[in-house]
């Protein structure tokens, strides 16, 4: 019998979502996943705000999917869209130096263009130069209008700072886009949406033309409609379709590991050597239940 598949979601917005999205993850294979700091849908006004978010992406959330057995990590940054509004920006670079070092963290993200304007390519760069100098590994938004100029300047901007092409990994991507991101030596990552951005059917006819190196599926599920499932979902589609099962594991499993994993803090062990779910843990003195029986890994827990 052929052993279940593995899943790794690299770009899930899961402060926006339930707990029956975790159950339903894991259930399809998700083993672990990384959500990045992002736009919460209306523009944040105060620094304060940025600070509780920051703080729950290496608190909460990471003890909220331990209790259906995922292992949690983020990435940590000024998400291009909220850069335009610089005397917030300002205090927001400050902050980031208490967040980047967390046990959890694994890239410095989501960073980059929106509409492309000068304080966004400021403060892209500013955190670019952070990363560098931190050797950490960069999660760049492309910019969904005007993308495939985007996410050329993208590129060039961390050629120009320096970054080794395999450190960063270019999201959002399409058709237009992802031969230039390979070509140069980025990571190419591609956001699965329902009805917009990549659909399934889509990606797969992409792994089928440029093979599975260097190339991630997400599925950047947030408070929109979108897919927590979609990295399972395309990687079944995938093997329908008749891409090898080693080129699915590559792009839905493997080459988010390798790519995030550089700094140690993500590891296979953390999923494969699990401590086990125990749901009568609390966090703070919360739990994630309300009233159900608490799930006890009896096996693993000491």
């Amino acid at each position: 019998m052929e052993e279940k598949m593995m899943f790794i979601d690299p770009h899930v917005h899961m402060s926006s979502r339930t707990t029956d999205d975790y159950e339903a993850m894991a259930d399809a294979g998700v083993v672990a996943l990384i959500e990045p700091s992002f736009w919460l849908g209306q523009a944040r006004t105060q620094v304060g705000s940025f600070q509780d978010y920051y703080s729950s992406l290496v608190g909460w959330e990471p003890f909220r999917a331990s209790q259906f057995g995922i292992q949690h990590y983020c990435t940590i940054g000024l998400n291009s869209k909220e850069a335009n509004n610089e005397a917030l920006a300002e205090q927001v670079i400050e902050l980031l130096p208490l967040y980047v070092h967390k046990e959890n963290v694994v890239a410095i993200g989501e960073i980059g263009y929106d509409d492309q304007t000068p304080a966004e390519d400021k403060y892209f760069r500013i955190q670019l130069e952070m990363a560098k100098e931190l050797g950490m590994v960069v999660q760049v938004h492309t910019p969904h209008r005007d993308k495939k100029a985007g996410t050329i300047r993208s590129m060039e901007v961390c050629l120009e700072h320096g970054l080794d092409p395999a450190m960063v990994v270019i999201d959002h991507n399409n058709e237009e886009t992802v031969k230039e991101v390979l070509d140069r030596g980025f990571l190419a990552a591609f956001t699965i949406y329902p009805k917009t951005k990549m659909g399934n059917e889509r990606m797969v006819a992409v792994v089928k033309k440029y093979g599975s190196t260097n190339i991630i599926v997400d599925s950047s599920a947030d408070w929109g409609v979108s897919d927590p499932l979609a990295v399972p979902k395309t990687a079944n589609l995938m093997l329908k379709r008749g891409v090898a099962r080693e080129d699915v594991v590559k792009t839905c499993y493997q080459n988010a590991l390798d790519a995030f994993g550089k700094n140690g803090k993500m590891k296979e062990s953390d999923w494969l050597d699990p401590e086990g779910i125990n749901q009568t843990k609390l966090y703070n003195d919360n739990s994630v239940l309300r009233g159900q029986e608490p799930k006890v890994d009896s096996d693993k827990i000491v």
